[in-house]
């Protein structure tokens, strides 16, 4: 009777007795030598994780369980190939040439299923990254934890990935995946992927849909499904989380209880990623085009707080007449509208709160209008630049819309015609307008400057003088110098 590795090992606890080995090595028999190898090992070293690992290098792999895959024919999943990209079929095309196999892969697969139009395509293979680049000459390996290969088509960019493996080769105390470089096979990858509904495979050639955990079936049903262990997976990577928040807000699904339950418990290992990782993923959130829904699974599932800018955010819901809600309205409709938006401006309306209760004390306190928005500025930057993640080229645009703020009370004389020649003069007086649309100030103001911009050189002149004089800058006023210090030889001298 034979016995493999795995099941002797099963059947012993780690201390093994010695009057228990002559009677194992006769019921065991030839295989008792090398499981009494492997135990002398393990008993040395007394490290289990190690043991584990030398036995799935030792031990046969078992076959991949493909009894799970679904195959969906065209005449169920209704994705016709001309709906892909030129740059996507052309990559998958290339791969499988090269014998390789190559899938959209993901978000792009559940848009297509859910009859939305995707931002961009991304191809799964079983190519190596260095294999892919050799077969694209436009094409570059990024990434440190798992190297991506990005294939450049035209204009367009198309992120190809290797198939990931089962094993997680360097996770740190929490479970945290430190490091993955391990290829794999599709069945393995569809592990690996984080939600059902992303763990799609679409061949544009044979018009197939690969689904291995009903992906397919939870789309329809618009539900949010973690693959695997939901703890399990927060802890091997908790930007998981905002994933969370953010699909199910923007495709207006319901996140299952399972994968809804460890969110708040694992909300806290948020704060040890890194804060420009978490940036990026909320900007993701942000700019999804459903920024009001994604706030709400925000507070509903326990996140409100893993990062300074979330609570920033929450204003928004508390009510509509704040300058945070407006604009995320506003940035929801140009994005649905296929408008351009920028960072930098709904960042510092999402801020400017915070700002404006700065600005208004130092006001109190008897500084100028431009000096009290300096200080403001200045303190608020300290604080951006502690924990924030947020990158420099958005700060220093905030910072410029904050700043010529106070620059529109300014009306006379010729500050007016050097204000409209500002860099950021635009996009300050769509900052203005926002205010003038909550009552900050006067809606006059803006409609002044809107004709301002348009109106003829003569017509500004006249614009100007009819401005009352009484309407100034604190700051206008000039300075009287200081005495010159008066010459100690000269007064001794006379």
């Amino acid at each position: 009777m034979a016995f493999t590795l795995e099941e002797m090992l099963q059947n012993h606890s780690i201390v093994y007795r010695y009057d228990q080995i002559q009677t194992d090595k006769l019921y065991y028999g030839s295989s008792f030598d090398r499981f009494y190898t492997v135990y002398r090992i393990f008993l040395n070293s007394n490290k289990l994780i190690m043991l584990k690992k030398w036995l799935k290098k030792v031990l046969p792999r078992k076959a991949a369980d493909t009894s799970k895959q679904c195959v969906l024919p065209f005449s169920e999943h209704r994705i016709k190939p001309e709906k892909l990209s030129f740059a996507a079929e052309k990559v998958i095309k290339r791969l499988q040439n090269a014998d390789f196999q190559a899938y959209v892969v993901g978000g792009a697969v559940r848009d297509l299923l859910l009859g939305v139009t995707p931002k961009d395509f991304d191809v799964a293979t079983n190519a190596t990254p260095e294999q892919v680049r050799k077969l694209f000459r436009r094409s570059r390996i990024i990434g440190r934890r798992f190297p991506i290969v990005h294939v450049m088509v035209g204009p367009e960019t198309i992120e190809v990935t290797t198939f990931r493996g089962g094993e997680l080769h360097c996770q740190n105390e929490l479970g945290r995946i430190m490091k993955d470089t391990s290829f794999g096979t599709l069945v393995q990858d569809a592990m690996r992927r984080d939600f059902t509904a992303n763990a799609l495979y679409y061949d544009p050639f044979k018009q197939q849909v690969l689904d291995y955990h009903h992906g397919v079936e939870d789309i329809r049903a618009r539900r949010l499904v973690m693959i695997g262990e939901p703890l399990a997976r927060y802890q091997e990577d908790p930007v998981r989380m905002l994933r969370a928040v953010r699909l199910s807000g923007k495709l207006g699904f319901s996140v299952e209880a399972a994968t809804a339950e460890p969110i708040m418990q694992c909300a806290p290992l948020l704060q040890r990623e890194p804060s420009a990782r978490l940036f990026d993923e909320i900007l993701k959130i942000l700019f999804c085009g459903h920024a009001s829904a994604c706030l709400h699974q925000l507070r509903d599932l326990g996140l409100a707080g893993a990062h300074p800018l979330l609570d920033a955010l929450m204003p928004a819901m508390a009510t509509e007449q704040n300058i945070v809600a407006l604009t995320l309205h506003n940035t929801d409709e140009r994005l649905r509208q296929d408008k351009s938006v920028s960072v930098g401006f709904v960042l510092a309306a999402v801020l400017w709160p915070r700002v404006q209760k700065a600005w208004q004390q130092y006001l109190d306190s008897g500084m100028s209008a431009s000096g009290a928005m300096n200080t403001a500025i200045a303190d608020e930057r300290t604080h951006l630049d502690k924990s924030w993640g947020i990158p420099q080229r958005y700060t220093v645009m905030m910072r410029e819309i904050w700043t010529l703020q106070p620059q529109f009370e300014a009306r006379r004389g010729a500050r007016p015609f050097r204000l409209v020649t500002q860099k950021r003069f635009r996009a300050a007086f769509d900052f203005l307008c926002l205010r003038a649309q909550l009552g900050e100030v006067q809606q006059e103001k803006a409609e002044w400057w809107q004709q301002f911009q348009q109106a003829t050189e003569a017509e500004r002149q006249k614009m100007i003088h009819r401005v009352p004089a009484s309407e100034s800058l604190a700051s206008t006023r000039k300075r009287r110098r200081k005495p010159k210090a008066k010459d100690s030889t000269h007064e001794k001298t006379s």
